[in-house]
């Protein structure tokens, strides 16, 4: 009976049946890898935004600690031109994390980084000015830049962490043969620019 149902379907039927059967479960396939790199890419997207907060936080503390510092007399004008300039160029760069390429997140790290070199710099001035040392307001900010920072290195550290999935899901095989298709591209890891591992100092001497 089996073999007079598959004499009458004929071989073209089998194949039609069979062709009908691989694009059933290729679309299958297809919308699962999609879903799933659309949900890891989503997870970058909003650690990406994270490490944005966080160093959007920086430079509005920045922005405070340099008008606090203004009010000091004869403070080095040098040295506060350039935290203003760096933190201008920190503020300048925006980033799609859709569309983040490694030369943009070289750029935003320079930039960043940048912005931390001058921070010291003005850091280390601050020590010759008694009354900012004393300065409440400059002793909160203070504080408020050290936890600042270590918000920054978490967030850097998540932005990894979120990325690693997304591109072992878009570069294992047969995905990344999807993945080209369907414009997911890979991600660059955020490579912390040298002694962007510490923390800025901001511990004053008071002795």
């Amino acid at each position: 009976m089996k073999k007079g149902l598959i004499s009458g379907l004929g071989c073209g039927a089998i194949a039609a049946i069979a062709i009908g059967i691989f694009i059933v479960i290729s679309i299958l396939f297809g919308m699962n890898f999609n879903n799933k790199a659309v949900a890891l890419e989503e997870n970058v997207g909003e650690a990406w935004g994270n490490v944005q907060t966080s160093y959007q936080r920086r430079n509005d503390l920045i922005g405070n600690l340099v008008n606090t510092v203004k009010g000091a007399a004869d403070f080095e004008r040098k040295t506060l031109t350039e935290v203003i300039e760096a933190r201008a160029k920190a503020t300048s760069i925006s980033i799609d994390p859709n569309n983040i390429t490694p030369e943009q997140l070289a750029q935003y790290n320079q930039v960043q980084g940048g912005l931390s070199g001058a921070l010291k710099s003005l850091l280390v001035t601050v020590e010759r000015y008694p009354e900012l040392k004393s300065n409440q307001n400059f002793l909160k900010l203070q504080d408020e830049l050290t936890s600042t920072e270590n918000t920054i290195q978490t967030a850097r550290t998540r932005y990894n962490e979120a990325i690693k999935p997304y591109n072992i899901h878009i570069k294992t095989f047969p995905n990344s043969l999807l993945a080209g298709i369907l414009n997911f591209d890979s991600k660059p890891y955020f490579d912390s620019e040298s002694g962007a591992e510490q923390p800025v100092d901001v511990e004053f001497d008071f002795n």
